[in-house]
């Protein structure tokens, strides 16, 4: 009996395609479209028709895990006539998506809707759309009702692709008008009418701007309280035409003011009434600042807690100013103020697009954007695609189309170079702006200083404050009695430089902690100066603890540095003077004050000061050891400066020139023996800079996330700079925390009372040498002690001491004090 064979029919798997490889057997294009079909088998998205149709209709697409709903129109079964409101759909440019996908899949799989889409889409109404493609085109489709006439009313508009021609976009409205006398229901979609808006925009505006600055750039001094370089006026006018750019000049260029000078141009030309400028949290009272400097404008830092900032929002202020995290995390709030312009400073932030940040902030709408960032392209070329996905979206492409052209990967998928590198050039020349120093020498002024702005830690500001209540109780006293003991003298000296040491660094006052952020921003300036192989810094501090602290980091980074402080011998300084200026590999010369004069630190072009002496003409001298005669490159000054701190109170005030200040608090003369009328107008300063306003304080909120290890983005909270002057009796009744100091000779703690009565103990020894002697005579030396200064009339101490051992003792007693306050 013969055995009947039964076939058992196999069922085809689907092939998982790779998602990182392309196979060998597909195109570019088929790999991404299989990947896309792929994608929308496996997700489990929900669907809804709206559109009333059985199969060509509208459709919502929504995916549960994300919560993100899209909208789908299904006009045909081949790419082309499909759309998705979706980001990939608009710049792939493949005509499809996952949820198009999805919609033809959920459609396919029933036979009757699948016949019904074999049999086409052909609607009475004719429609305008965009194609999204290499770029965006208006696109007419022409419907089955007065055909004919709309084509012929169509040829003056449209080309033979029925593509709308470029020089048709200002006339399109008469179009519209009179194809709607022919079809009633004739659509124009929102995203094509957005386009065409915009090209008209940009029209107007580049014709607006040619007129009235290309010929006369000196009109643009008017618009912010300096005068502009001429390649910051090219900028501008490249920046103010484009309406969406990247100002990608070198660190030092001015890129902050080119910004704020095209804003305050489109202020004034076109109406801008909404700038929300996004940065790092350490730049929020710079660009506060600086707004404030070049155009009288009041910005206002959106910060605090959710309630308050939402509050903040809905102010009325043209320029308002967050921190990339809140970009992240205030979004809703973001899209409801519907800024004009959005300002992106240090745009390498967003150069890795999966971060939450850099996904957040492009999705901020606006009309106008800026990114500034001195470095688009560091380590892989996906940076420059990512940041551009903010500016135009569809400049670059779709990033695997723009990786497969310029990436060039061995037979493993290994990247090992890149290719084409000139056409990105091109590509970007409508939106992207780079100059270097070298490109604009003969521009640029021998010296260009710039004050850079950082925030003060929650503890930082708690320590500031202490110091701060101190100095505001004796200053009051001197208010009421016109009168201070030496005593009360000593203590405001003291108090006065505690504030300057923990406006840079906890640690400068106890040698535990590390509580400050000006040594984190000064590692990522540096990162971004030694783009340049070549760049050598000068890095200066008044406190041998801060370099040190420096030092530490330099460390960490692997950057070769010398290192110049009051415990180098003279004969070993001229080695670390030969080895930066030889060594290519010296990039840092890092030192204290006792570098500041007799050095010549040419080899360098940026000097990098994290606080600045009381007295300008050390400052000047810390600047003169590079900005000298023969120096052939403009040297650049930075300045570091804690905001709502006591650097920002005597910057505000004084604007670093000559004052009371000069000489009082750098080993100058003794402010405790300084005649009365001298130490008046010293009070006088001292009452100003405690009164002098700054910002408002807000509530605390520590956000969830750091930046870096040591700087946390706190918001502010009471800042030194904003707080009133009480009555004396309410400041002596509050309770001071302790401040502990370190006693590096003796190895034990001090805290603030400790010190202050050291400093009193000094005091009351030195009064010993004024007594009289043991006889109870007046001692013959005094007609010495008082000095006239013959140029000034001024009269001051000048204090006879009895021999060593009395010196010895003096020094015993100043011991802790001045190695506290040296330091």
């Amino acid at each position: 009996m013969q055995t009947k064979k039964t076939t058992i029919k196999k069922v085809k798997k689907d092939v998982k395609i790779p998602y990182h490889q392309k196979p060998e057997n597909m195109s570019l294009e088929e790999w991404q479209i299989a990947l896309r079909k792929q994608v929308a088998k496996e997700t489990v998205f929900s669907l809804e028709n709206i559109g009333g149709q059985a199969v060509f209709s509208d459709y919502l697409v929504k995916n549960p895990l994300t919560k993100q709903t899209y909208k789908v129109a299904i006009r045909d079964n081949a790419k082309g006539l499909n759309f998705c409101s979706c980001p990939d759909f608009k710049t792939n440019l493949l005509g499809t998506c996952k949820h198009i996908e999805f919609v033809l899949d959920k459609i396919n799989n029933i036979p009757a809707k699948k016949k019904l889409m074999k049999e086409g889409f052909h609607p009475e109404y004719s429609s305008l759309s965009i194609r999204y493609g290499t770029e965006r085109k208006i696109y007419l489709r022409i419907g089955t009702e007065n055909e004919t006439e709309i084509k012929k009313l169509a040829k003056k508009y449209f080309n033979e692709h029925s593509f709308l021609k470029d020089n048709a976009y200002q006339e399109i409205d008469i179009f519209l008008s009179d194809v709607k006398k022919l079809n009633a229901e004739f659509r124009a979609y929102d995203d094509a009418v957005q386009f065409i808006i915009e090209k008209r925009d940009r029209t107007k505006r580049e014709k607006i701007i040619t007129e009235q600055y290309a010929n006369q750039p000196e009109k643009l001094d008017s618009l912010i309280k300096t005068t502009l370089y001429p390649y910051q006026k090219a900028g501008v006018l490249f920046a103010a035409k484009a309406g969406r750019c990247l100002i990608a000049d070198d660190m030092g260029l001015g890129k902050t003011i080119q910004a704020i000078a095209t804003c305050e141009l489109l202020i004034k030309e076109f109406y801008l009434d909404s700038i929300l400028i996004i940065c790092p949290t350490s730049l929020k009272y710079q660009w506060k600042s600086e707004i404030k400097k070049f155009t009288g404008c009041d910005a206002l830092v959106i910060e605090g807690m959710p309630h308050l900032r939402k509050e903040k929002y809905e102010a009325n202020y043209t320029y308002k100013i967050i921190s990339h995290h809140l970009a992240k995390n205030d979004l809703e709030e973001i899209r409801r103020l519907s800024p004009g312009m959005v300002i992106l400073d240090e745009a390498q932030r967003i150069k890795n697009w999966k971060t939450k940040i850099a996904q957040a902030v492009k999705t901020i709408s606006s009309k106008y954007a800026l990114v500034l960032t001195g470095t688009p392209l560091e380590n892989k070329i996906e940076e420059i695609h990512s940041i551009m996905q903010f500016v135009d979206n569809f400049r670059l492409g779709p990033l695997y189309k723009f990786l497969n052209k310029h990436q060039v990967a061995d037979s493993h998928g290994k990247v090992i170079g890149y290719q084409h590198l000139n056409d990105i050039n091109k590509t970007l020349n409508e939106v992207l702006i780079r100059r270097t120093k070298v490109e604009i020498a003969d521009q640029l002024p021998e010296r260009i200083d710039n004050n850079f702005f950082v925030e003060l830690t929650p503890k930082q500001k708690e320590l500031h404050a202490n110091y701060y209540e101190e100095v505001c109780r004796l200053v009051n006293k001197w208010k009421k009695f016109r009168f201070l003991s030496e005593e009360d003298r000593q203590k405001l000296l003291i108090c006065l430089n505690c504030m300057r040491m923990v406006s840079d660094s906890s640690y400068i006052l106890d040698q535990k902690t590390r509580h400050d952020t000006k040594i984190a921003e000064l590692m990522s300036i540096l990162g971004d100066l030694f783009e340049n192989k070549n760049q050598k810094v000068v890095i200066f501090s008044q406190w041998e603890r801060m370099t040190r602290l420096v030092a530490q980091d330099l460390d960490a980074m692997n950057i070769k540095y010398e290192y110049l402080h009051g415990g180098i011998p003279g004969h070993k300084r001229g080695i670390l003077l030969d080895n930066f200026r030889n060594d290519p590999e010296s990039r840092v010369f890092l030192s204290t004050d006792a570098g500041g004069t007799g050095l010549n630190l040419q080899s360098a072009n940026y000097i990098i000061n994290l606080d600045i002496p009381w007295n300008p003409a050390i400052l000047e001298q810390r600047i003169a050891r590079v900005h000298r005669l023969g120096q052939k490159e403009t040297v650049n000054v930075i300045n570091f400066i804690s905001t709502g701190s006591i650097e920002q109170r005597i910057l505000a005030l004084l604007g670093f020139k000559k004052s009371m200040f000069e000489g009082v608090l750098d080993m100058g003369n003794d402010s405790v023996f300084m005649s009365e009328d001298r130490f008046s107008q010293f009070m006088r300063t001292v009452e100003a800079v405690a009164e002098a306003p700054v910002d408002e304080s807000e509530e605390t909120e520590h956000a969830a996330e750091t930046e870096s290890e040591i700087f946390v983005e706190e918001e502010e909270s009471m800042p030194f700079a904003s707080a009133i002057l009480q009555p004396e009796e309410s400041l002596e009744n509050q309770e001071k925390p302790q401040t502990q100091f370190q006693n590096t000779s003796a190895g034990e703690s001090l805290d603030f009372n400790d010190l202050i009565k050291k400093g009193i103990d000094f005091l009351s020894q030195l009064s010993e040498s004024l007594k009289p002697d043991t006889n109870g005579n007046e001692r013959k030396s005094n007609e010495g002690l008082i000095r006239e200064d013959e140029k000034t009339g001024e009269k001051y101490l000048r204090i006879p001491l009895k021999n060593e051992q009395f010196i010895s003792k003096l020094a015993k007693g100043f011991g802790a004090f001045i190695d506290a306050m040296s330091r």
